[in-house]
């Protein structure tokens, strides 16, 4: 198989990707980290450490508090003369991705060939009757949904890699051809739909994963490009948990995943897939089953996602999303975006309060704000923080975060 990248300045460099040309010796067993802003040479450094069986830790060089804990712990960069023994020496992983977990404070999750191989395989079946004849790769390869998807699934199914150094959408749609995957995100997604051409996609698939897709979205990009989107659904820790189709309303979950709830209706999963040891400020043990903190409700074999526990406010005895809610305000005309957060008050008597954070060109005040979200979901009282902002960012996932 061959990663092929396409250069800015119009060449492509093209690698030939097998165990033989990447094994080095010298690697083995080696821990260091992998943290490139170059995708090339992610990708690269990534197939030689697995190929060598060394450790690797994956994460992004912009973020400077994992930087620093990386550097404090005695690791050193993926292609330095020396290893140094340190606290992961013990474990068993094959790489490691940080992410931000559910206390916003950095937690690492160890992955194991076993885990990786094994979730690779599902998929492969579950995709299978795609025929795809080459992956197309807008994620960052240091993210676990981008190393997966799009390096070891491709390379498990001898596909070809296609990446880009800055894949503008138009760049993106001139290279989509039949039987392809493109392995994107929803912001991708957004951008194509903006896009004045128009293109027949019917025989090219997009898995987008990261964070769900609105029905209004999917359904703008199916008509438009007469294409299919497959959701996937789960988190660093967990790896891929469930999928759906274009606006299914309801995840299924990948074959070998086994869920439960709580009593709190919170999602727990149990699989192959499941990183057995997690990292924050100390080493946990999981025995491949985890406690998430999203809201479901489960029939048979498939469930509906509400929203995680922390983006769940309950008024007068119903539950309502924060998605839910940001999905109704980006449908508004003037709104670009929106972010919902909940404030909890425990010295008040109304514990939680909304803090709406809005990307708009228009003014709006608080009681605009209660007007529309009244009208969708009934006369309810919200109460509400509101902020108007010329951007909100969103970070290479997609994700919105404020700055």
């Amino acid at each position: 198989m061959k990663l092929k990248v396409y250069n800015d300045n119009g060449t492509i460099t093209s690698h030939t990707i097998n165990k033989d040309i990447f094994y080095n010796k010298k690697y083995s067993n080696k821990i260091s980290y992998i943290n490139s802003i170059n995708k090339e040479e992610n990708a690269l450094n990534i197939f030689k450490s697995f190929f060598s069986d060394s450790k690797s830790i994956l994460f992004d060089d912009t973020n400077n508090a994992i930087k620093r804990k990386i550097h404090s712990l005695n690791i050193n960069e993926f292609n330095s003369i020396s290893s140094k023994n340190n606290i992961f020496t013990p474990y068993d992983f094959s790489l490691m991705y940080f992410t931000s977990g559910t206390t916003g404070n950095p937690i690492a999750a160890l992955k194991t060939k076993k885990n990786i191989l094994s979730e690779i395989k599902v998929i492969s079946k579950l995709l299978s009757k795609y025929n795809i004849k080459r992956v197309i790769v807008t994620v960052p390869f240091i993210h676990f949904y981008g190393s997966l998807m799009g390096l070891m699934y491709p390379y498990l199914n001898n596909i070809d890699i296609i990446i880009k150094e800055h894949f503008l959408p138009n760049n993106l749609l001139d290279l989509v051809d039949d039987y392809t995957l493109v392995v994107t995100t929803p912001l991708y997604i957004q951008s194509l739909n903006r896009l004045t051409q128009n293109k027949d996609l019917g025989k090219s698939l997009f898995l987008s994963s990261t964070s769900p897709l609105f029905n209004k979205t999917i359904i703008e990009f199916n008509k438009k490009y007469s294409s299919n989107i497959i959701q996937l659904f789960g988190s660093t820790e967990t790896g891929g948990i469930a999928y759906k189709y274009n606006d299914d309303e309801n995840w299924e979950t990948l074959e070998r995943v086994k869920i439960s709830t709580n009593k709190d209706n919170e999602l727990i999963v149990e699989s192959p897939f499941v990183s057995n040891i997690l990292f924050e400020s100390d080493f946990k043990i999981t025995n491949s089953k985890i406690q998430t903190f999203d809201f479901v409700e489960i029939k048979d074999n498939k469930f509906k996602l509400l929203g995680r526990s922390s983006q769940i406010i309950k008024i007068a005895g119903k539950r309502y999303s924060t998605i839910q809610i940001e999905n109704i305000l980006e449908n508004i005309e003037g709104i670009q975006k929106a972010l919902v957060l909940i404030k909890n008050k425990k010295d008040e008597l109304r514990g939680e309060s909304l803090i709406i954070t809005i990307q708009s060109t228009k003014i709006y005040l608080i009681k605009d704000i209660k007007k529309i979200l009244k009208e969708e979901l009934s006369n309810i009282k919200f109460s509400i923080e509101l902020k108007v902002v010329k951007e909100i960012k969103t970070t290479s996932l997609g994700k919105k975060i404020l700055i």
